[in-house]
């Protein structure tokens, strides 16, 4: 199927949508719809994972069972409160951002080289590939958003860990003498970053979360079925549902290569 012109914009959704993406990614290569064929595309948080995959020829076969994470375990209170912050609305996004960051320097969690280790088992992503990739972060002191490629000096395994690093559950990463958090909590999906392509398609596995704002235009938008969603369950952090998570990213994938 051809993906020229395409942008692919890859959304967060946690270790759940991790899996489904994953998942529905795989099953639609088998449909003849390689994600990893778009000209553009846009990793945040868990798309981040998905996207840094595609782009290096990861066997996503093989990421169908997820070992089991050591270290100690996030404190769910943190992250209530990071989302508390995020979602306040008396709050300037980016002081919000900053207050989140705040939380994040101060949040027990594994150590930043164990969520890079595993960063690079599930990405393959040992460098960055030629085939345009962008992946956001946020900067915990100032709360900006910032992209990076291949052009922009960052390790990509430290990218990609950065992107899916949430406040109060994984440790801000080290880049450039500066440390970056979750490149979802500054918006979502980051789908303008594809404005431009002539055709955008959107993977977002939270939709049933937010409400869709559609600041840019979007002609494909896959997001999990009814069925999917019971599987993913309350708590997106949840690593025992990877693989019913997987399975069914994969039952997924015929109706989303159809899309396209």
């Amino acid at each position: 199927m051809d993906l020229t012109n395409t942008a692919v914009v890859l959304g967060p959704g946690g270790l759940v949508g991790t899996a489904w993406m994953t998942g529905l990614a795989a099953g639609m290569r088998e449909h003849g719809a390689d994600l990893a064929d778009a000209d553009l595309i846009v990793g945040s948080s868990a798309g981040a994972i998905v996207g840094a995959a595609l782009r290096s020829g990861r066997n996503l076969e093989e990421l169908a069972v997820l070992p089991t994470p050591r270290g100690p375990a996030p404190g769910p209170g943190r992250l209530d409160e990071v989302l508390a912050v995020l979602g306040d609305p008396t709050l300037d996004p980016a002081q919000a951002r900053r207050l989140a960051g705040r939380i994040a320097l101060e949040t027990e969690t594994i150590p930043e080289e164990a969520h890079l280790a595993s960063m690079e088992f599930l990405t393959g992503a040992r460098e960055w590939p030629r085939a345009r990739l962008l992946i956001t972060g946020v900067d915990v002191d100032s709360g900006e958003p910032v992209v990076w490629d291949r052009d922009s000096g960052a390790p990509a395994v430290a990218a990609v860990a950065a992107s899916c690093a949430m406040p109060g559950f994984y440790p801000p990463i080290s880049i450039g003498g500066r440390r970056y958090m979750d490149g979802g909590i500054a918006g979502g999906g980051n789908v303008g970053l594809a404005a431009g392509a002539e055709r955008i398609v959107l993977v977002e596995p939270v939709a049933h979360l937010y409400a869709w704002k559609g600041d840019v235009h979007v002609d494909v938008r896959i997001v999990p079925d009814e069925e999917s969603l019971e599987v993913f369950g309350p708590v997106l952090g949840d690593y025992t549902v990877w693989g019913a998570a997987y399975r069914a990213g994969v039952r997924q994938a015929a109706e989303a290569a159809g899309k396209l």
